[in-house]
């Protein structure tokens, strides 16, 4: 959800204090005006505590940080919106901890968003390609420079054989509604010795479709691991839904298709299912 003109105005202005669980606006703005930022502060789940001694909008949780990613993307996840929710701080310090960036990795992050994993992957001296649907979010990627390389399209529509190579490292948190479709389709960017961490629906661990299952047999047979996340993992993003994350390692002889697998063969096999 896009934020409204006057209310980025207001939420961007240096005197509006956003502060761990709070946010304050110590200075009179017009009353029309108010009831939009008080709208949006209620809609990402703030609460308005009119005592003295607080006077600000109050979060069950940390907003500082994710404030900062959703005002620079110029739009916030409204619990009636089920687009883009934003991978909060202590999320991405966990799944970037797990990938394991080396200084030189190349990395490649579909669904980038905002860039809040980007640009931890760069401050660890991983080389980031970002793929990112939205123009917006995607100026804002190319504007904040974490990334090597930014392209805007969808990620499913991309093929791994137009890549040279394949990269070190994937990274990524896809869309909820078909997470998986997006995982499978990142292993064939990656390197036979590379990693894959994801972040998705913790309904993995249990769906008993023939895709799923297959999946978490592999994952097992790889040496990888899926993993609960607690409950609360993306409330200050603006959702409850639960979610577990993927650690997915590679191998020369596995049976996964990487992009090392899929460079061997012939351009008509079906690319993005695992091999039989």
């Amino acid at each position: 959800m896009r934020f409204p003109t006057d209310v980025l105005t207001v939420l961007t202005d240096p005197r509006t204090v956003i502060r761990d669980d709070q946010v304050r606006i110590p200075f009179e703005i017009d009353r029309a005006v108010y009831e939009q930022v008080n709208t949006v502060l209620k809609d990402m789940s703030g609460k308005w505590d009119g005592r003295k001694a607080v006077r600000a909008h109050v979060f069950p949780h940390r907003i500082e940080e994710f404030m900062r990613q959703c005002l620079t993307a110029g739009e916030y996840p409204s619990r009636y919106d089920q687009g883009w929710y934003a991978t909060p701080p202590a999320l991405v310090t966990q799944i970037v901890d797990a990938a394991g960036i080396r200084v030189g990795d190349t990395v490649l992050e579909p669904s980038a968003g905002a860039g809040a994993l980007a640009a931890d992957i760069a401050s660890r001296g991983g080389l980031v390609d970002a793929v990112e649907l939205d123009e917006r979010r995607t100026a804002i990627l190319r504007t904040q420079g974490d990334c090597q390389k930014v392209m805007q399209t969808d990620f499913l529509s991309l093929d791994p054989l137009d890549w040279e190579e394949g990269y070190d490292r994937i990274v990524m948190n896809p869309p909820f509604s078909n997470g998986l479709d997006h995982i499978l389709h990142a292993v064939g960017f990656m390197k036979d010795d590379g990693h894959l961490v994801a972040v998705m629906s913790n309904g993995l661990m249990w769906w008993s479709d023939r895709k799923t299952a297959e999946f978490r047999e592999v994952v097992e047979e790889v040496g990888g691991d899926i993993e609960p996340l607690p409950e609360d993992s993306f409330a200050v993003s603006g959702t409850n839904v639960r979610t577990c994350l993927v650690f997915l390692p590679g191998y020369a002889g596995s049976r996964l298709r990487t992009h090392d697998w899929l460079m061997r063969q012939p351009r008509q096999l079906d690319l993005f299912e695992f091999a039989a």
